[in-house]
């Protein structure tokens, strides 16, 4: 718990909470606009956003905590905000809400209210709640609230600059809950057992510890010692006794009441339905039967932009002219004219030069594919489609102990696995974290390697290509399933918001595209670079063929495949589209029938994420993490191809 500060300490930061996806980036971007920076909170693998407030007088910090719908945690990111809220009990917390949501939103201010934080709130997404004929008075609820409210339509810019104009009268909420008799005597007892000097917050504090909030009894036996963690457990059971329900079901249904009340004391006008269209359209999209068909289209829609525009039009372009006719001869022509070395020379711009490789990979080859997969999932996003397709796969990835919000990274590690395993970050777990990362290195393609695959199936009959789907799918899902089984901890509740279908807005995509594409290049880039420099060590030292020759016995003997083969696996890890693209190039030359493709492709489909991939699973997850995912993706791809070049091979299966 934080002390009072003191003179001479640093100016307090501004926190911003709200509750998940309500714009509190954008307002986040508009206060701060500049000098960022994003790590980890410690001990997690949270990232919390800072930044210097440029639009906020003398210029505090400005800190975006993970998106929260209780201050009671359910989740890592819901743990941090309110551990941040606690670290800092002097900073300014700008709520941001979604105004056609009230009533969740109000189910934290009365939280923060009970904490006794100085706030200010903001209602987002006016333009929405107009459409829908939602009507929220700021002045009579800023009066019964007792705090200041600002509406905004943050994509557009309106409101935003109210916000700094306004902190000056942020205030503690005025809102009281009331709890039964026996919550409430029990919250006096506990708050007399906790530190003078954490003030107002105490009574906050205290339903958070009768809640039976295991998280915040750690801190407080820490920072205060058990005297009030023992009180609260031993009142637990009596509250239950007299309640006829948990103190922490209650507390919520106190809460949820007094929300009630202050909806009908506040909302004014009649909820108007969406379009006819829209309203069906959203309806059909989380059908169990028209959801289907819809999700077909968006695949579609998706192969075409992403795999025809991106992968292959400007791919071809970006890799063919771009660089093939002029970067790529203009830095060699320079390498040769100053650097006598031939090591240096091969260094810069040989085979696995870092502009003619490292470069031209991320820039030529990757970059095309995740900016417009960016643009795509913008679109996507900005619809409302995403949660959508997050209920429709709820069902399936049940199975591998995860839930529909799953569904993002996975679709994302299509575009580019290094970017999809950073995204990770969204899911709640760590349980699901480290699934959802074993799964994309295992059998999520990358879009580079996806076309490569694409073509050599499109070589081979239908029933190929079926076997390679139904046995990728089939081992993502079992793989997943015991996973679930093996690694530690609970999948979170699939609580999620369905927003009603808009047409997405061009400046807001291009917003989220640039930003997007920003970290990208500062992220993945520096990677498949390093990745780059560890082939061309491998390579001049000699232990390139050695390790190729020793791969042999494993891919000739198990697999059933020539010996060239050995190549494409072991590049593979240092390239995955380069690895498919070497199996590509024996199956041209005639050297791999349709039996031996088909085997060849499900255990390049499966085998370890390049090199770069690598590198993010270390930074994300841990290095022994990373080494033990890839120390059992290795001889797994292996066996599942043995296997399955076993059956075709007994059956005689012919394709």
């Amino acid at each position: 718990m934080s002390r009072p500060a003191t003179a001479g300490k640093p100016t307090p930061p501004l926190l911003l909470v709200g509750n998940p996806n309500v714009g509190k980036s954008v307002i986040f971007g508009a206060l701060t606009r500049r000098y960022v920076t994003v790590s980890n909170y410690p001990g997690t693998t949270v990232e919390i956003a800072r930044g210097t407030g440029k639009a906020v007088p003398e210029s505090p910090e400005v800190i975006d905590t993970p998106g929260t719908n209780s201050l009671t945690p359910r989740s890592d990111d819901e743990a941090v905000t309110r551990d941040i809220l606690l670290a800092e009990p002097h900073a300014t917390v700008v709520q941001v809400g979604d105004m056609k949501n009230l009533r969740r939103v109000l189910y934290l201010t009365i939280q923060l209210a009970e904490l006794g934080r100085r706030q200010l709130l903001v209602l987002n997404l006016e333009d929405e709640a107009r459409d829908l004929g939602v009507e929220i008075p700021s002045g009579d609820l800023e009066e019964i609230l007792g705090v200041p409210v600002v509406p905004t339509t943050a994509v557009r810019g309106l409101g935003i600059k109210r916000i700094p104009e306004r902190l000056a009268t942020a205030a503690i909420g005025a809102v009281t809950v009331s709890y039964p008799p026996a919550i409430e005597q029990a919250s006096i007892e506990v708050s007399a057992m906790l530190p003078e000097h954490l003030g107002s917050c105490r009574r906050g504090l205290s339903l958070m510890l009768l809640s039976g909030d295991a998280r915040l009894e750690e801190r407080i036996i820490r920072h205060a010692g058990e005297a009030a963690v023992a009180l609260a457990r031993r009142l637990h059971d009596e509250i239950e006794n007299s309640v006829g329900d948990t103190p922490a079901a209650a507390i919520a249904q106190a809460r949820h009441a007094c929300v009630a009340a202050l909806l009908d004391s506040t909302q004014r006008g009649r909820r108007r339905r969406p379009s006819r269209l829209r309203e069906r359209l959203g309806a059909a999209s989380v059908h169990s039967l028209w959801g289907i068909p819809i999700l077909a289209l968006v695949l579609l829609a998706a192969y075409e932009f992403v795999g025809v525009l991106g992968a292959g039009t400007l791919v071809d372009f970006v890799e063919g002219t771009v660089f093939g006719s002029w970067i790529n001869p203009a830095a060699t022509a320079v390498a040769r004219r100053l650097l006598p070395w031939g090591w240096a020379r091969d260094l810069v711009v040989g085979q696995y030069g870092l502009i003619t490789m490292g470069v031209t990979y991320s820039i030529a080859i990757v970059l095309p594919v995740v900016g417009t997969f960016f643009i795509f999932f913008g679109v996507l996003e900005d619809s409302g489609y995403l949660p959508r397709l997050a209920v429709m796969v709820n069902r399936l990835f049940r199975v591998m102990g995860l839930n529909g919000k799953a569904v993002l990274p996975m679709v994302l590690g299509l575009g580019c696995d290094t970017m999809a395993t950073l995204t990770t970050r969204i899911l709640p777990s760590r349980k699901e974290r480290v699934v959802v990362t074993l799964l994309l290195a295992l059998g999520v393609p990358c879009s580079a390697q996806l076309g490569v695959i694409l073509a050599m199936l499109g070589s081979i009959s239908f029933a190929g290509t079926l076997i390679w789907g139904a046995v990728v799918l089939l081992t993502l899902v079992a793989v997943g399933w015991a996973a679930s089984k093996v690694v530690p901890g609970r999948a979170s509740d699939f609580i999620i918001e369905i927003p009603p279908l808009r047409v997405p807005s061009v400046r807001n995509i291009l917003i989220k595209t640039v930003a997007r594409t920003e970290w990208y290049l500062k992220e993945a880039v520096p990677l498949f670079l390093l990745g780059t420099l560890i082939l061309w060590t491998l390579a001049t030292t000699g232990l390139l063929p050695l390790l190729e020759r020793a791969s042999e016995p494993m891919v000739v003997g198990i697999l059933g495949l020539p010996a060239r083969a050995a190549d494409a696996f072991l590049i593979g890890f240092l390239r995955r589209d380069y690895g498919a693209a070497g199996l590509f190039l024996l199956q041209k030359q005639g050297q791999l029938d349709n039996l031996q493709a088909v085997v060849s492709l499900v255990v390049i489909t499966l085998f370890v994420p390049c090199i770069a991939n690598f590198f993010v699973m270390i930074k994300e997850r841990g290095l022994k993490t990373a080494v033990a995912q890839t120390a059992f993706i290795v001889p797994f791809a292996f066996a599942v191809g043995g296997l399955l070049n076993w059956i075709l091979r007994l059956f005689a299966i012919s394709l």
